[in-house]
C-alpha cells in the first residue's frame, strides 16, 4: 500500500541570535588555529541586547584581540546600526571569560590510551578522543548534494534571504530570519512542496509604504520572486498552486536579533545537520577544535555515508560512531541503509572499516582540520557556522568529497563476485 506523509525541516539566517553565537565561536576557532594549529579550543558565546559574552577554555600560544575579532564578525553579519537592530558591532559590550583546558582532559588527548599502554605504535593512535559521545552522519539521493530535500530547501531559502539583503536588492530586510519547508513524500520519495514558511526581520516602513498591511504584502511579493523561486533553480521538484506560502505569520517582524531574543552557541544542532531527517548524537559543532569528536567524527560520518550513496551502494545511508575520552579507536561503528543497500549492511560495515580512517588523528589528517584556516586566509569553520555543515556546494569542504567512490565500488563488486 502506498504511504504518503509530510516532513518538515527548518533553517535560520546568519543574523539569528543562536547563529551569531555559532559564528563568533567558530571565528575565534579559525583565528586561534591560524596562529597555532595545535590549539585546543572550546569557545561558547551568549548574546543579548547590547551584550556578547565569551566563555569556555582555550589553550594556545596564539595572542588574539578577541574583542576586535568579535566586532568584525558582528559587522560582517550585518549588525551595524543600533537604531534599527538594538545590537551593533560598535556599541555592544563584549565580555571575555576564558580558561585553559583541564589538564586531566589534555593528558588523554595528547596521548591516547593505546600509546600509554603501548598496545600500538601507529601514528594515528597517538591522539585520544577529546570526549566520549556518539555521532551520526547521513546521505541520501534526494538532492544533487546527497542531502534530504527539506533541509536543503530550507537552507537555500535562508542563504538567498541573506544574499538579497546584503546585495541591496531587498535592503529593507534585517539580518534575523527563519525558514521552514514541508515536503510531501510518497513511499519515501519527495513528490511535492506542501508549505514554505519565511519569517524575516524588516524595517518598519518600506519606501512610501507605512501601513503594516502594505508592508507585509510587499514583503510577501518580493520574497516569492527574489528569494523562493531562485532557491528552487535547478531542482526537478517545484512549488505548485497547492503550495502554501506563509510570510511573517505573527504579522510583523521589526524587532529581531539579540534585541528580540538571546542567543547561545550550539542551540541549532538540527539546523546544522540534517533537519531532523536523520538521528543526531546531541553534540554541537561550533567553537570546538577538531580533537573534539563531536565535530570531527560527525564530519567523518557524513564523509562515509556520502561516499556510500555516491557509489550507488545505497539510496540512503546513516553511519554512527562512538568514542571514549582519551581512546583513539571508536568504541563502535554502525551503518544502516534502511533496506536500500545493494549489499548487506554487515558487508558494508566491513568496507567502512577497510577504507575509512576513523581515529581522531586520522580524521584530522584526512581533512586537514587544523591547517585549513591558513589555506583559506584564516577562514574555514566560521563559513560552515551558518546554512549547514553538510551539503555545501558553495564551499570546498573535505568531508563532502566523494573520492572513495571508485574504491568502494571495486571492493563491493569483488565481495559480491566471491560471495564474501
Amino acid at each position: 500500500m502506498s504511504r504518503r506523509y509530510l516532513f518538515t525541516s527548518e533553517s535560520v539566517t546568519e543574523g539569528h541570535p543562536d547563529k551569531i553565537c555559532d559564528q563568533i565561536s567558530d571565528t575565534i576557532l579559525d583565528t586561534v588555529l591560524a596562529l597555532d594549529p595545535s590549539s585546543r579550543v572550546a569557545a561558547e558565546v551568549v548574546v543579548n541586547t547590547g551584550l556578547v559574552i565569551v566563555t569556555g577554555e582555550i589553550t594556545s600560544t596564539a595572542t588574539v584581540n578577541f574583542v576586535k575579532v568579535i566586532r568584525q564578525k558582528i559587522a560582517e553579519i550585518g549588525y551595524i546600526d543600533p537604531k534599527n537592530n538594538g545590537f551593533s558591532c560598535d556599541s555592544c559590550s563584549v565580555l571575555i571569560a576564558l580558561d585553559e583546558q583541564s589538564s586531566d582532559i589534555a593528558q588523554g588527548v595528547d596521548q591516547a590510551q593505546e600509546t600509554r599502554e603501548q598496545t600500538s605504535d601507529e601514528r594515528w593512535d597517538a591522539i585520544g578522543a577529546g570526549d566520549q559521545g556518539l555521532m551520526f552522519g547521513f546521505a541520501c539521493n534526494e538532492t544533487p548534494e546527497l542531502m534530504p530535500l527539506p533541509i536543503s530547501l530550507a537552507h537555500r531559502i535562508s542563504y538567498r534571504l541573506a544574499g538579497v539583503r546584503k546585495s541591496g536588492e531587498l535592503a529593507y530586510l534585517g539580518p534575523d530570519g527563519k525558514t521552514q519547508v514541508t515536503v510531501e513524500y510518497e513511499d519515501g520519495k519527495p513528490v511535492g512542496i506542501d508549505t514554505i514558511l519565511v519569517s524575516t526581520q524588516h524595517t518598519e516602513t518600506i519606501g512610501e509604504l507605512s501601513s503594516n498591511e502594505d508592508v507585509q504584502a510587499k514583503i510577501r511579493q518580493d520574497l516569492w520572486k527574489a528569494v523562493v523561486l531562485p532557491a528552487f533553480a535547478g531542482l526537478a521538484l517545484q512549488p505548485s498552486e497547492k503550495t502554501r506560502f506563509l510570510v511573517n505569520p505573527t504579522g510583523k517582524f521589526v524587532i529581531g536579533g539579540p534585541q528580540g531574543d538571546s542567543g547561545l552557541t550550539g542551540r541549532k544542532i538540527i539546523v546544522d545537520t540534517y533537519g531532523g531527517y536523520s538521528r543526531h548524537g546531541g553534540g554541537a559543532f561550533s567553537g570546538k577544535d577538531p580533537t573534539k569528536v563531536d565535530r570531527s567524527a560527525a564530519y567523518a560520518c557524513r564523509y562515509v555515508a556520502k561516499n556510500i550513496v555516491a557509489a550507488g551502494l545505497a539510496d540512503k545511508c546513516e553511519v554512527q560512531l562512538s568514542y571514549a575520552i582519551g581512546v583513539a579507536r571508536p568504541t563502535s561503528v554502525f551503518v544502516e541503509t534502511f533496506g536500500t543497500g545493494t549489499i548487506d549492511d554487515d558487508k558494508l560495515l566491513d568496507l567502512i572499516n577497510e577504507h575509512f580512517e576513523l581515529r581522531p588523528a586520522g580524521i584530522i589528517e584526512t581533512f586537514n582540520l587544523c591547517g585549513l584556516p591558513k589555506e583559506r586566509n584564516g577562514r574555514f569553520y566560521q563559513d560552515v557556522a551558518a546554512y549547514g555543515h553538510f551539503g555545501r556546494d558553495d564551499l570546498d569542504l573535505p568531508w563532502e568529497k566523494t573520492d572513495k567512490v571508485a574504491a568502494l565500488k571495486a571492493a563491493a563488486t569483488e565481495r559480491t563476485a566471491v560471495g564474501v
